[in-house]
C-alpha cells in the first residue's frame, strides 16, 4: 500500500530543508499514528544501498579507481569508472544529491560506464572534508558549500575528463536533485560543457541562461510541485535564448523517482525510460570525436 502523501511530502521537507531529525521523526509519528508505523514508513523512504546495487564494483567489464588529484589548483576526489573495452568515448560527470558521494551514486557512476562513457562521480564536499557516512551530517554541509566552488570543481572535472587519451574531448554532466541544480549552474558557467542532464534539480539564475552553450535534457516528476511550478519560467528563458533543450515531466511519480534505494519513491518504469533517454542524449552529444 502506498504511503500517505503527507508522509512523502514530510520526508521531502526533511531532506531538502533540511529538518532536524528529531523534529522530523516526531512529526512523522503524528502522521503515521505510532512509533512502529513511523519506523515502517521510514524504512520505505530512506535509502537502502545494499538492496539497489545494479552493477557490482568488481564487474569485469569496467575499471574503477579512487580519484585523488588536482586540476589547475582545484582538488578533486571521487570515483572514476571506465569501460575496459578499447575506444574513444565521451566523459560524463555524475553529480550527487545532497547526501554526497554515497554508494548509490557510485553505482550510478558504474552504470554510466557500462553505457559506454568514462564516468566520474565527484565528491563535491571535498573542500569540507569529504562526504561523511551519516547522511544527515552530509546534508548539513551543503549550505556551507559556495556556489562558485561547485562550479570550480565541476569545470576542473570536465577538463580532466576531456584530456584523457581515450576521450573524444566532449563532456557531459548528469545530476540528481542538488546535483541537477548544479548541472544547470555548470551549464551557465562552463561553455565547454556539451550536454547536461538534469534530474529534478532547481533552475539556475535565469539572467545567466543566454550564456548556456550545452544542450539540455531536463527531467522532472509531476508530483514534485515545488520544482515543476518553476519550470515554465526556466523553459521560457531557454526558448528566448535559443538554447537547445527538452523538458520532460513524468506523470504520477515523485521527486527522486530514479533513486532505487528508496522503495516508496522509486518508479521502475519511469526510471528505465528516463535513464535510456539520458544515455542516448549524452551519447549523441559527447560520443563523436
Amino acid at each position: 500500500m502506498a504511503l500517505d502523501r503527507r508522509i512523502v511530502e514530510l520526508y521531502d521537507e526533511y531532506t531538502h530543508k533540511p529538518l532536524d531529525r528529531r523534529v522530523f521523526f516526531n512529526r512523522l509519528i503524528a502522521l503515521a499514528g505510532s512509533v512502529a508505523a513511523a519506523e515502517a514508513a521510514l524504512g520505505l523512504l530512506e535509502p537502502n544501498y545494499a538492496h539497489a546495487q545494479q552493477v557490482a564494483p568488481d564487474d569485469a567489464r569496467i575499471s574503477t579507481e579512487r580519484l585523488d588529484t588536482s586540476v589547475d589548483g582545484v582538488a578533486l576526489k571521487g570515483y572514476l569508472v571506465a569501460p575496459k573495452a578499447a575506444g574513444r568515448r565521451g566523459g560524463v560527470l555524475v553529480i550527487h544529491e545532497n547526501r554526497g558521494l554515497n554508494p548509490h551514486i557510485e553505482d550510478v557512476t558504474r552504470r554510466m560506464a557500462l553505457a559506454g562513457f568514462t564516468a566520474l562521480g565527484l565528491d563535491f564536499l571535498t573542500p569540507l572534508g569529504g562526504t561523511p557516512k551519516d547522511p544527515d551530517e552530509a546534508r548539513a554541509l551543503f549550505p556551507r558549500l559556495p556556489a562558485e566552488e561547485v562550479v570550480r570543481q565541476g569545470r576542473a572535472a570536465l577538463k580532466l575528463l576531456a584530456a584523457r587519451p581515450d576521450a573524444t574531448g566532449k563532456t557531459g554532466a548528469i545530476g540528481f536533485c542538488w546535483g541537477g541544480g548544479a548541472v544547470n549552474d555548470l551549464a551557465v558557467a562552463a561553455p565547454e560543457l556539451a550536454a547536461g542532464v538534469v534530474f529534478y534539480g532547481r533552475s539556475p539564475n535565469l539572467a545567466g541562461v543566454p550564456q548556456i552553450k550545452a544542450r539540455l535534457l531536463i527531467q522532472h516528476a509531476a508530483r514534485d510541485t515545488r520544482l515543476v511550478q518553476a519550470l515554465p519560467e526556466y523553459e521560457a528563458a531557454l526558448k528566448a535564448a535559443g538554447i537547445r533543450h527538452e523538458v520532460i515531466v513524468y506523470p504520477d511519480v515523485d521527486h527522486a523517482f530514479l533513486n532505487d534505494t528508496s522503495a516508496e519513491r522509486y518508479n521502475a518504469a519511469a526510471a528505465k525510460q528516463a535513464w535510456e533517454r539520458s544515455v542516448a542524449f549524452l551519447a549523441s552529444e559527447t560520443g563523436a570525436a
